[in-house]
């Protein structure tokens, strides 16, 4: 296996990642925006929009050119995630497990997993899942019993997954499984597989992917599943990284998970973003006491603190991206990033409700999707209570070095 790849820089000129981003605006604003509470609604997967996306090369974004991808840095993708989540906070999750999976390809693979599988992501010809945790373990991953045991020239897998994006309608799933359940620690014994099947089903020997999906609060029009396997048979050629990738696992999806992160906190920022934006419009729109309710100083208050969470939010999420892209540890960045602009999210989307009063609690308006949609945001990727142990961990580990 050949050294692994940078990440990607964060050396697009302005110029072109002002195009980029203005396109996907335009996107955004003109095809997602008017569909996407409809969609939501309804709990239908937006295949017309994905198609575009797939044709705006969107999946392939920090993927290089050679594989077939645009080859941009981080922090654009960060910004592209952020404009999508700005129409539809499920966008961006309809990409992340592709964006994680490619990640991780990327930075671990082998030569050959990234020669066959990289072109096929970045052309979403194959979507990606990601799938790491388990029914009762979450947050605390070196509890996974998901096994993978040597038979051959296959691994047998055999354990439950849970809470996976994207898992009917992939074409790889990325697993984490205990290769070595005696290790100690428990991380040392585990190893990353990249599972193939058909998309939009489960025929394979040994998989089952229960359906109907997940019922959830929000984040509809994309399937959350169990993925279930008992003795399905994967080659060795599978393990992400090859021979040299067998307990290796723990390792490789923490990197992945950091990147999740990314955008995870994009998705909190743009729909931060998007909440300010509605309240603005409604308050300048409607009138109570004989004038707009945006002359009003409680208004007022509401929206400046809104706005300076938006703000804040976004510069975050790209400061997390620019310190990842240049190869830095970026942990201590992700985290914070992660934490302040989903919490951003979640208290930006209440108090747009509040803004818009009665009509908030309404299907008519978009307030209460957004309020639904946040929570959610809180918890993947890690939730907010791990990441602030993550970020004063790191400032002590910093501080005292």
């Amino acid at each position: 296996m050949t050294a692994a790849p940078a990440l990607g820089g964060s050396a697009d000129s302005p110029e072109l990642q002002a195009e980029i981003v203005a396109a996907v605006r335009t996107f955004v604003d003109k095809d997602v925006i008017p569909v996407a509470s409809e969609l939501e609604h309804a709990d239908e997967f937006p295949t017309a929009l994905v198609e575009t996306m797939k044709e705006m090369g969107l999946f392939g974004t920090t993927i290089p050119q050679k594989y077939g991808g645009l080859g941009l840095g981080l922090d654009t993708y960060a910004l592209i995630q952020m404009e999508l989540a700005r129409g539809w906070a499920t966008l961006p999750g309809i990409m992340n497990g592709s964006f994680i999976a490619a990640t991780m390809i990327r930075l671990h693979g082998t030569d050959e997993q990234r020669r066959r599988l990289l072109p096929r992501l970045a052309s979403a010809e194959i979507r990606a899942a990601f799938s790491m945790s388990e029914p009762h373990a979450g947050s605390d991953v070196q509890s996974i019993r998901t096994t993978a045991v040597r038979d051959g020239e296959d691994y047998v897998l055999d354990g439950q997954k849970m809470w996976v994006t994207n898992a009917w309608r992939a074409g790889l799933i990325a697993v984490l499984a205990k290769t070595d359940p005696s290790a100690d620690p428990s991380h040392l014994g585990m190893t990353g597989f990249l599972v193939e099947k058909e998309p939009d089903g489960d025929d394979s020997p040994g998989l089952r992917i229960p359906m109907p999906p997940l019922r959830k609060l929000g984040y509809k029009g994309v399937e959350t599943t169990e993925v279930v396997f008992d003795g399905f048979r994967t080659p060795a050629s599978s393990v992400l990284g090859g021979e040299t990738g067998v307990g290796q696992g723990f390792k490789y999806f923490m990197s992945g998970i950091e990147v999740g992160r990314v955008n995870v906190a994009a998705r909190g920022a743009g729909l931060a973003r998007a909440a300010l934006d509605d309240a603005v419009r409604y308050a300048r729109e409607r009138e109570a006491f004989g004038k707009p309710i945006a002359e009003h100083q409680a208004v007022q208050l509401m929206i400046a603190k809104m706005a300076t969470r938006a703000e804040a939010a976004r510069l975050l999420v790209l400061q997390a991206a620019e310190a990842k892209a240049r190869g830095e540890r970026a942990d201590l960045e992700a985290g914070m990033a992660k934490y302040f602009a989903t919490e951003a999210a979640q208290e930006n989307a209440l108090d747009c409700m509040r803004v818009h009063g009665g009509y908030g609690y309404s299907l008519e308006y978009r307030p209460e999707r957004y309020y639904r949609d946040a929570p959610l945001l809180l918890i993947g990727e890690g939730s907010n209570e791990i990441q602030q142990l993550i970020i004063a961990r790191r400032l002590f580990e910093r501080d005292g070095a």
